[in-house]
């Protein structure tokens, strides 16, 4: 209170009834919002003039107070002022994976989000206000307010503050909160969600193909290790899936994941198991957002990744495993760890990058692209890593350059690689495709047009099969619904959109942050973890590999 007066004054009289504090041009009143006579006494006593123009601002009030009564309030308030304006703040979006750990969030806090599911969007609560008396309404999610309201310099300086990389976090917390303006009376008339800005053409609804029913993966163990998010799984051997790395579940705790985990099938079932190491001396060193490129049999490499947002990236490191070991048997897997020379390690300081295989002339090389470090946010540059000497080899690459990317997908594809959405320099999602296809003295960017264009979109998987690619999931800001399975034909650049049917699990699918690993034969998608640590609402894991049958989207495309 002292530091309260100090500012406004204080004219005494507080704790007097519902005006609990009196200042010079401030009144703080304790009043019921649902009781309107008694916010109308308390107004009158607190000497409100309706005849002026008046601002309501309601930051996460409305939507604790049971409907009837909120929509009350909201009519009241354009009954009886002449001129007012009001700007209202709060979720929406209630039955996506997303709102759905929002909606748990809340329970937990024994605080009912009263307004979702009357209002559950923009749209609804644009409807709501009009119904009630107001004359000018605009409304726009929070990911739409931050581009287009907030000036570009304090975009930087916000993105400046402090290292951050919980992007998907933060897009989908701003996707599932919006901010309306709404007025009556007023000359001008008052839409500040409109004035001086360009806003962004929205994608209209997404046109869906069809859809493909998500499955908890037949396990015949159960192994908490694979709750988890920043990771990589690749295919070591037929049906044998390394999974390493990562910030998940282990020991009971949220930590960044020490062990290594293997899935096996065998007789129509997966069993997981933890990896042993060779040399267990040599410590993993807790790595997220890296790549591991499966080289043979026997070898793997890890590149790049971090463990805060705030280290240097992390270089190389080689995976070995035995030929001879028993892949019906997840028991037998073991792994040993071995150093890199420095000398092949400074392009790989990055993390959210891809490392593709390519080839040229005959020889196999890494293509490195992308990513961001603790230097720069993001990253366009590329390298051809020499998969046999690990050394960067200078191969020509013409046409027009990608702009850079973070969190983007790569798959190999003719010799060359696909790459695929990501989140730009302006921390927007990209919706561009790129060949980089074999030239006879090097390699060439070719954009590969869709039809119609692919929606922007980063935080997502990919796999090439038969002329086809596959985006598994991600983040985007088109936020009436949520990624599912985007197919491309690449040869005639046709592209849709297929729903994913959760009715069968039991929770909340979150397809970002996650791995998947695409079975040819079966033609059968595994996804592994998949979630996030959101400052908001705590941490959320998908428990269970999660299966995919794409064999009808694969044939029928």
């Amino acid at each position: 209170m002292e530091e309260l007066s100090a500012l406004v004054g204080d004219i005494g009289g507080e704790g007097l009834g519902v005006i609990t504090f009196s200042g010079g041009d401030y009144k703080l009143l304790g009043v019921d919002l649902s009781e309107l006579s008694e916010l109308e006494r308390a107004l009158e006593e607190a000497g409100l003039d309706n005849e002026i123009p008046t601002l309501f601002i309601a930051e996460v009030v409305l939507t604790y107070m049971e409907n009837s009564r909120s929509d009350a309030l909201i009519q009241w308030a354009a009954e009886h002022f002449s001129q007012a304006c009001f700007l209202l703040y709060e979720q929406m979006h209630p039955e996506d994976p997303f709102g759905r750990v929002m909606q748990q969030h809340f329970s937990q806090l024994n605080s009912a989000l009263y307004s979702l599911a009357r209002y559950p969007d923009c749209e609804a609560q644009q409807r709501r206000f009009f119904e009630k008396g107001w004359t000018e309404c605009s409304v726009m999610d929070m990911n739409e307010f931050f581009t287009c309201c907030t000036p570009e310099d304090e975009q930087q300086r916000v993105q400046a503050l402090e290292p951050f990389d919980e992007y998907e976090e933060w897009h989908l917390k701003c996707s599932h909160y919006f901010v309306l303006t709404a007025s009556k009376g007023m000359e001008p008339s008052w839409t500040p969600l409109l004035s001086n800005m360009t806003v962004p053409h929205r994608d209209g609804p997404v046109r869906m193909a069809g859809s493909i029913t998500a499955a908890v993966c037949a396990m015949q163990s159960e192994i908490s290790g694979l709750r988890r998010y920043g990771h990589d799984s690749v295919l070591i051997k037929p049906n044998v899936i390394l999974t390493t790395g990562g910030f998940g579940e282990e020991d009971g705790q949220h930590c960044r994941m020490r062990n290594f985990h293997v899935l096996i099938k065998h007789g129509g079932y997966w069993k997981a198991a933890c990896v042993k190491k060779e040399n267990p001396d040599k410590r993993w060193d807790e790595r997220l957002y890296h790549t591991v490129s499966c080289l043979s049999n026997s070898l793997a490499l890890v590149v790049g990744g971090r463990t805060s947002p705030s280290s240097a990236g992390l270089g190389m490191l080689w995976l070995k495993f035995p030929e001879t070991c028993n892949a019906s048997d997840p028991d037998d897997i073991t792994v040993e760890l071995v150093s890199l020379q420095p000398g092949a390690e400074p392009a790989s300081l990055r993390w959210r990058h891809s490392t593709t295989e390519v080839i040229f002339k005959g020889e196999k090389y890494l293509f490195l692209y992308g990513g961001r470090s603790a230097v720069e946010p993001v990253l366009g540059d590329w390298y051809f890593l020499h998969t046999e000497e690990l050394s960067c080899t200078v191969i020509p690459v013409e046409g027009p350059v990608p702009e850079s990317r973070h969190s983007h997908s790569a798959c190999s594809w003719k010799g060359g690689v696909l790459i695929a959405g990501g989140l730009g320099a302006a921390e927007q999602p990209l919706g561009s495709v790129f060949f980089l296809r074999e030239l006879e003295h090097g390699f060439q960017w070719q954009t590969v047009e869709t039809h119609p264009p692919l929606i922007p979109r980063y935080s997502h998987t990919a796999h090439v099969h038969d002329g086809k690619l596959l985006l598994v999931g991600g983040v985007w800001f088109h936020s009436s619904s949520v990624p599912g399975i985007t197919v491309i034909d690449l040869m005639t650049g046709l592209c849709l959109d297929y729903t994913i049917n959760v009715e069968h699990l039991e929770w909340p699918l979150m397809l970002h942050n996650h791995s998947s690993v695409f079975l040819p034969n079966e033609k059968e998608l595994l996804l592994i973890g998949g979630g996030g640590n959101c400052f908001s609402f705590g941490t959320h894991l998908n428990p269970e590999p999660v299966s995919l049958s794409v064999s009808n989207i694969l044939t029928s495309h």
